[in-house]
């Protein structure tokens, strides 16, 4: 395996009788990059998760996390990954730091329960019972759980599935922080937005296949894509072109209107435009 690879996967095949969930994956995880799986219900993604993670059994094909196969891992393997996943358990009348502190026994060379807590953001809520935690408070002790034992690979399983927008832009602070401190991160996720913003590549798998992996704004030949331009006629109807030069097309709107240009926008296809035509050829 590459040095290089925290992820390296060739062939993956896995069927539950009749139904094929995974028809022959092939995808690498570079070390210390975040990267986002993407995937409809039932497109394979779990399934190809929860083998990388070493719960469920392959049909066929090569898998390598962080140099073993997770199928039959060497004896440190367990310790040297993290798993987030969407719940992982309730401990309503324990305090957060009596948690994260009975999870550390678990690890050989556990981090430092108190200083895993503050860097969660849970710092002020260390001696709360963690039925009285709000659900974002609640994700971020799962955080906590899966990164006391100092794991290479973090696994993050719908992360802010049910989080109001502003839990979900201070949650995707802390996965930001752990990827400068040089954890390798795979993220699952239905939030195309949320994708952008965290991942350094992101891999849209449909039909237990790798459809495509890419840089988000390379996606799809995003970045070739056409530019969508719209503005008002001066009787306030509204015109669209499109436009490999979009700039000089604004400028000779401009030039026409003698300056601004009323209801003028200029996109181009969202990330969630190109996955959405991905997994509707599919």
């Amino acid at each position: 395996m590459d040095d290089e690879l925290a992820i390296s996967v060739r062939g993956l095949r896995k069927a539950y009788g009749d139904n094929v969930a995974v028809a022959g994956v092939d995808l690498d995880v570079r070390r210390g990059e975040v990267f986002a799986l993407l995937g409809p219900n039932g497109a394979g993604k779990t399934t190809t998760v929860e083998i990388l993670e070493g719960y469920r059994r392959r049909d066929a094909g090569e898998v390598r996390v962080l140099g073993s196969d997770p199928a039959s891992p060497a004896p440190d393997w367990r310790s040297r990954v993290g798993i987030v996943l969407q719940g992982t358990g309730e401990f309503d009348e324990l305090t957060v730091a009596e948690v994260v502190r009975h999870f550390a026994g678990f690890y050989p060379d556990a981090d430092d329960p108190e200083k895993v807590i503050e860097r969660v953001g849970l710092g002020d809520k260390r001696r709360a019972r963690t039925h009285s935690l709000s659900g974002g408070q609640k994700r971020r002790l799962d955080v906590a759980l899966g990164i006391i034992g100092r794991p290479e690979l973090l696994f993050l399983d719908e992360p802010t599935t049910g989080f109001d927008p502003e839990a979900r832009r201070d949650f995707w602070e802390l996965i930001r922080d752990l990827a400068a401190a040089g954890t390798t991160i795979l993220l699952t996720t239905h939030y195309l937005d949320e994708a952008e913003a965290l991942a350094d590549r992101v891999g849209v798998i449909a039909g237990g296949q790798v459809v495509e992996v890419a840089a988000p704004d390379q996606l799809g030949n995003r970045q070739a894509a056409l530019a969508t331009v719209s503005w008002r006629t001066p009787e306030g109807a509204l015109e669209s072109a499109q436009s490999a030069t979009p700039t000089a097309l604004v400028a000779e709107l401009a030039a026409r209107f003698g300056g601004e240009v009323p209801g003028l926008t200029v996109t181009r296809p969202t990330l969630e435009d190109v996955y959405l035509t991905m997994i509707g050829h599919r």
